[in-house]
């Protein structure tokens, strides 16, 4: 609380936002690509751990992701109908071939 006001100048801390890595699968269109993000969890009677996998929308402001990419997502506001996380970099390229040139 401020002295001279009493009224309370704290302000709470942003709340920390959810990271993830996920490989590119597609790109649906303009600044817009489509993620696999994978993990593991136990079956509900059995115990044995599956694997499983989400796909999610997210921003790529520069349209650097190509399809392949392993990148790191971080959560974000709705941006559009299913886009809510955005590429914050991208963290392996895949290799590609380069083209042969003609002589």
């Amino acid at each position: 609380m401020s002295e001279e006001t009493g009224v309370r100048t704290e302000e709470k801390p942003r709340s920390r936002r959810k990271a993830l890595v996920a490989v590119v699968i597609g790109r649906s269109g303009d600044k817009t690509v489509k993620l696999s993000y994978a993990y593991k969890a136990p079956h509900p009677l059995y115990k044995k751990e599956m694997r499983r996998r989400t796909v999610l929308h997210a921003h790529d402001a520069n349209n650097e992701c190509q399809c392949g990419d392993k990148v790191e997502l971080m959560e974000t506001r709705p941006l559009s109908h299913l886009k809510r996380w955005r590429v914050v970099r991208i963290l392996a390229r895949t290799p590609r071939a380069e083209k042969a040139e003609e002589i």
